[in-house]
């Protein structure tokens, strides 16, 4: 029996899922183990749908059988045994919540405390006058008003409207019935009458006269006045000094001595943008709002009304709308054929917001007394409409391409109520606060702590203490620069990893499988090492910490390393090495020949053809580009410092720095938009900057990401490269096709005709089973093929339709290698290093660094004019070495090509191989956004600013 104590091991026996072939492997206990391997070798098969697989089915299995029936059951993974698992938690990077309501601060629970803290220990503001809010007790008020107006003849008065329209018929009655003879009207005291009311269109202030008296000494009467009062005004009551005619307020609520105002007690939910009592009633929440963007209804202000000016309505057309703008234009001696700039400022206004004269201009116009006409109310008004009433997906689609984010007028972004944002604790509100980066936030908490009066620090002790506690753990895994409002979509998948990571160590659990996934993506050099430790932290708790990972300083600080291969797909899957780092340097794998420190000469390498071995990063023949630039300048957006950027064209960029230095607001916030909105009329708004320069010199930008090329399981590789459509083109022009008739619609399994009914095309069928996860079984129709009979009758070189979408990439160019058309698609995704997944393999099952992979490769496979920009986002996300030095050669034949390529990158082997380098910091957060050093990586490993020139100078040295 194999050991299961804290020293024994986590024994895997006969893993057969995906790829894997029948592997046994022995992962120690209480150890930081990696495991690594080429992309699609089987490192995650291995992590993740085996071992983390079988430990949640386990977990779910002690639960009672109603209970599985709600959660879900997991499916058994293909593997003859595990032992010594403990129970595992995954952290992997698809996990970011996509919501717009969920932040740093939710995430990681800080912003509930911070909630907690100003309920308990905030000091309430009057957002009228800005004064402290107070609060009193009956007692105390009877106190006050004795000892304030001692003599004095006074009305005690309950409000019950403030500044609110209506006519308030009933309320006067009801007042009546209950024999109350005068009220205060708008500051007048006025006897009620039977069917008495106010405009209803005005806003009122409306107070009951409790009692009037004169204030002397002890009163029983006083006394059950003010008790009355109070009932009736909820807490509130007013003192009017008759001879005076000043009124003040008192409160057992929160009240504003001035201005009367009063806030309920605060509760947590108070501070909550995510619900209705703290939530900013204008943007519900959001901090934005969608407002109509002129500029996108009117883009070209050269064109008229007549040819499609206002693009809203499109070309004249004989109806009503066209009637109206003709009567306003008629007035200002302007008809539809005058270009937009040429008519005047004033009928432009009655055009967009409407008027009410024109019903009567427009009758004229068409010599009619029918009350057909109606007063017009604007295109703007017309364009709201819509979109409130058409709530169909064309319709929505159509009203969205004129509206614009904005920031919320009403709370300035800050997503709060004015309530909520008037608590504050040492002169800051808890938005403030969220807005702050985790280190400046950290040191601000030190500091508030000491000017706290001591009824607040009994309170917020405790709390201060849990906040503290969190943040320290995301300074730990380098994550200071973020602030707590940053919305959990606009996270990196690595940052979204590091957030769970920090709250895990915070747990504190013990004999706990943590499994990660590439935890270091979107870490600079810097930042890793710190990330490292906070692992090693997990570690020492008494944690087994499994990494699937290819950064080379995380497999030499582990404590144990699994190398899978020796190649990926099907000739993957396979067990390489398993042992120590210090063993690994030794052996004989691919990984092991990129681990180990000696580089070959580099003249060793050149011409040899060699297909594997040490990267080497080049450092000579630069490029010098075509002398053409692009030239941001004044680009602001985040924490951008209004820099200025020149990207010299026909050469590798590749844009470093710190995490959180700017880097992505720089281009894919920045530059991307501003090149999608000329080319293609994005939708996206650029972030702030003042003007580009050089945009002439392209003719398109690509941006090749790594979210999905589907988000259905019918999206495949050959679907999204469109060699799909030249495959069935090739079957419908076969003999057999042609007799039978056979269009291109025959050979899709989306289509009816063609593909199998009984599935739909999908191959399998899926069973519920009540208590145990659903299950996927070939159709008993077509088996899995998709397709009916006839269809597969016809036959290419001797297989069907259903046959090529089986094959792999590999298989498919020798298959296809006198098909021009289609060989040139498909090879291109074998010279991305994609030459193990199948053509028809579900976009679903692809990793980022794949689908990234698979866009690249259909970019490639098009005939470009060498004037584009392609912009990449870490492209060596989910890579080995090996992968990166294919994929760079990808890349490099794209510039050779006289084609620009923009690359984010910490990956010292890719920064090497850069004509030109941009390095921005020199921190994160609000200590970066600045252009540190620019030009070829031996100019920016001479500069003496940041960080990215020390590990750039020992790279360089390494491969000369």
């Amino acid at each position: 029996m194999a050991q299961t104590d804290n020293q024994g091991n986590i024994e895997v026996y006969g893993a057969r899922v995906h790829n894997l072939k029948n592997i046994d492997v022995t992962i120690p206990r209480q150890s930081l183990t990696v495991i690594t391997g080429l992309s699609g070798s089987g490192k995650s098969s291995l992590a993740f749908d085996t071992i983390f697989a079988e430990g949640q089915r386990r977990y779910i299995e002690t639960f009672s059988a109603y209970a599985r029936n709600f959660l879900g059951g997991m499916e058994r993974p293909d593997v003859d045994k595990i032992s010594g698992l403990s129970p595992v938690i995954s952290i992997e990077q698809k996990t970011t919540n996509k919501n717009p309501r969920s932040t740093v601060g939710t995430t990681t629970e800080i912003y509930d405390y911070l909630r907690l803290l100003f309920a308990r220990a905030g000091k309430a503001y009057s957002y009228m006058t800005g004064e402290p809010m107070v609060k009193y007790t009956e007692e105390r008020v009877l106190e006050m008003i004795q000892s304030d107006y001692a003599g004095h003849k006074i009305f005690i008065l309950a409000p019950l409207v403030r500044s609110r329209k209506g006519h308030y018929r009933e309320l006067f009655e009801a007042m009546r019935r209950k024999g109350y003879l005068t009220m205060r009207v708008d500051g007048e005291i006025v006897e009620i009458r039977q069917g008495m009311k106010v405009d209803r269109y005005k806003n009122h202030d409306i107070e009951v006269v409790i009692d009037k008296m004169k204030v002397e000494g002890e009163s029983e009467r006083l006394k059950k006045s003010i008790q009355t009062a109070m009932k009736q005004g909820e807490g509130l009551i007013m003192i009017l000094d008759k001879d005076s005619n000043e009124v003040k307020y008192f409160s057992k609520r929160l009240m504003c001595p001035t201005s009367g105002i009063a806030y309920s007690d605060p509760a947590p939910n108070n501070f909550s943008f995510n619900s209705p009592q703290g939530a900013c009633p204008r943007c519900k929440g959001l901090g934005i709002i969608n407002e109509i963007d002129l500029n996108k209804v009117i883009p070209n202000k050269k064109q008229n009304i007549h040819e499609g000016g206002i693009i809203p309505l499109g070309k004249y057309k004989n109806q009503l709308i066209f009637w109206q703008i003709d009567a306003i234009l008629k007035k200002y001696e302007c008809d539809t054929k005058t270009p937009i700039q040429d008519i005047p400022e004033e009928a432009m206004n009655e055009i967009l917001y409407g008027t009410l004269e024109d019903v009567r201009i427009a009758k004229e116009l068409v010599h009619t007394s029918s009350d057909y006409f109606v007063a017009f109310d604007g295109i703007i008004k017309y364009l709201r409409d819509t979109m409130e009433n058409d709530d169909t997906a064309a319709g929505q689609k159509w009203s969205d391409q004129f509206l614009a984010e904005c920031e919320c007028p009403e709370c300035h972004g800050q997503r709060l109520n004015r309530e909520a944002l008037s608590y504050r604790i040492w002169d800051k509100n808890i938005s403030e606060l969220a807005s702050m980066d985790i280190a400046e936030l950290r040191e601000w908490l030190d500091e508030a702590e000491k000017h706290l009066d001591k009824q607040q620090q009994q309170i917020a002790t405790e709390i201060l203490k849990e906040i503290r506690t969190r943040l320290d753990f995301l300074l730990d895994v380098g994550l200071d620069y973020l602030a707590l409002n940053r919305q959990s979509a606009s996270l990196s998948g690595g940052e979204s990893q590091r957030i769970r990571l920090a709250t895990q160590i915070g747990s504190q659990l013990v004999n706990v499988l943590y499994i990660l996934d590439e935890p270091s993506i979107g870490l600079h050099q810097r930042d890793n090492e710190r990330l490292i430790r906070s692992l090693k932290e997990l570690r020492d708790l008494g944690n087994t910490v499994i990494v699937v990972e290819h950064d080379k300083d995380m497999m030499l600080a582990a404590d144990y390393i699994i190398d899978i291969g020796p190649k990926a797909g099907r000739k993957g899957g396979e067990v390489v090495f398993q042992g120590t780092p210090k063993e690994m340097l030794k052996a004989n794998t691919l990984t092991a020949q990129y681990l180990r420190p000696q580089p070959q000469p580099l003249a060793e390498m050149e011409g040899s053809g060699q297909t594997q071995g040490q990267m080497l990063s080049t450092t000579r023949s630069r490029r010098k580009g075509n002398g053409k630039s692009l030239l941001i300048k004044g680009a602001r957006g985040n924490n951008l410092k209004n820099v200025d950027v020149s990207f010299p064209l026909g050469e590798l960029i590749v844009v470093t720095g710190v995490s959180g230095s700017g880097k992505s607001t720089l281009i894919n916030e920045t530059l991307q938009p501003i090149l999608s909105q000329h080319f293609y009329r994005s939708l996206k708004k650029p972030m702030p900057y003042d003007s580009i320069e050089g945009i002439e010199h392209i003719d398109k930008v690509v941006n090749v990401d790594q979210s999905p090329l589907g988000r259905t399981p019918r999206s495949n590789p050959a679907t999204y490269t469109g060699v799909f459509s030249d495959i069935r083109s090739l079957f419908v022009n076969l003999p057999e096709a042609k007799i039978r008739g056979y269009k291109p619609g025959r050979f899709s399994f989306n289509v009816k005709g063609g593909r199998c009914e009984t599935c739909g095309g999908n191959g399998y069928k899926t069973i519920e089973m009540n208590f145990l996860p659903d299950i996927q079984v070939p159709c008993e129709e077509c088996h899995g093929k998709r397709y009916n009979r006839e269809t597969l009758e016809v036959r290419y070189k001797g297989k069907s339709i259903a046959d090529v979408l089986d094959m792999t990439i590999n298989q498919a160019v020798e298959f296809f290698e006198n098909v021009p058309d289609i060989l040139r698609k498909i090879k291109t995704i074998q010279d991305v290093g994609l030459g193990y997944i199948k053509l028809g393999q579900s976009s679903t099952t692809l990793s980022g660094g794949e689908s990234q992979r698979v866009k690249l490769a259909t970019e490639l496979s098009k005939r470009d004019t060498g004037k584009t920009l392609y912009i990449l986002d870490e492209p060596t996300t989910g890579l080995h070495f090996e992968d990166i030095r294919i994929l760079m050669q990808v890349i490099h034949k794209l510039v050779d090509r006289g084609n620009t390529v923009i690359i984010i990158e910490h990956n010292l082997d890719v920064i090497c191989q850069a004509d030109h380098i941009i390095d921005m910091g020199p921190e994160g957060g609000r200590k970066g956004g600045t252009v540190l050093s620019t030009g070829t990586p031996e100019e920016v490993a001479r500069s003496k600013k940041g960080f990215t020139p020390r590990f750039l100078k020992e790279e360089l040295k390494e491969h000369v």
